[in-house]
């Protein structure tokens, strides 16, 4: 049975906000969208994608979008990505994860086979960022500072993996704090203290660096 144990009656229900109630509402339409597509429900495969290709765009710009010339650009991996999910549908029917952490497991793969094509080809040696870079201006931004980008990061690079992917997601990436827990397979609350943690890292070096 998916869904998970029953909740005790007694239990109290945690309470929701409106961000993370669209969210799980969302979260629970994808899935049920992706169990019929997988059954071969061609409108029902059509939303889905409908749906899941902004998420899963967001994402991709925030592990590519601010990375030098001679990656593939977020949308490419994206259409990738899109075309991963739909040959993989028929396995997803057995799964009890939710569509969207099945969505962003293949993105993760996608985006490190982009790494590795460009690691092959150093064809294009400019300097400059590509066009479209999205440097994000909203508060996580700008808590750690006026930095220049390239310096920034450089630091980023400095955290451990998982804070280094939630900097990315969160800040430049500018997805959600439930949208990276699904994407790094944690929980928004271990999220928002993990960035907390990584930011206050970053403030520090920015600080150490600049004395």
């Amino acid at each position: 049975m998916r869904g998970g144990s029953p909740r005790d009656p007694g239990e109290a229900t945690p309470e929701l906000s409106p961000a993370e109630t669209a969210r799980a509402e969302l979260d629970a339409e994808l899935t049920a969208l992706a169990r019929r597509a997988a059954d071969g429900d061609r409108p029902a495969l059509d939303r889905l994608l409908r749906a899941a290709t902004p998420l899963l765009v967001r994402y991709c710009r925030g592990r590519l979008g601010h990375r030098a010339p001679g990656l593939s650009t977020p949308e490419d991996v994206a259409q990738d990505v899109l075309l991963a999910v739909c040959t993989a549908l028929p396995r997803y029917r057995d799964l009890e994860t939710p569509f969207m952490a099945f969505a962003y497991g293949i993105a993760r793969n996608k985006v490190a086979d982009a790494y590795r094509a460009a690691a092959r080809d150093r064809s294009d040696p400019s300097d400059e960022l590509p066009e479209g870079t999205d440097t994000a201006t909203g508060p996580e931004a700008s808590a750690v500072g006026s930095a220049e980008l390239r310096e920034l990061l450089a630091l980023v690079d400095r955290l451990p993996p998982q804070q280094r992917d939630i900097v990315v997601l969160r800040v430049l990436g500018q997805l959600s704090a439930e949208e990276t827990a699904v994407a790094v397979g944690s929980t928004p609350g271990a999220i928002r203290v993990a960035q907390h943690r990584a930011l206050g890292k970053l403030r520090g070096w920015l600080n150490s660096e600049s004395e």
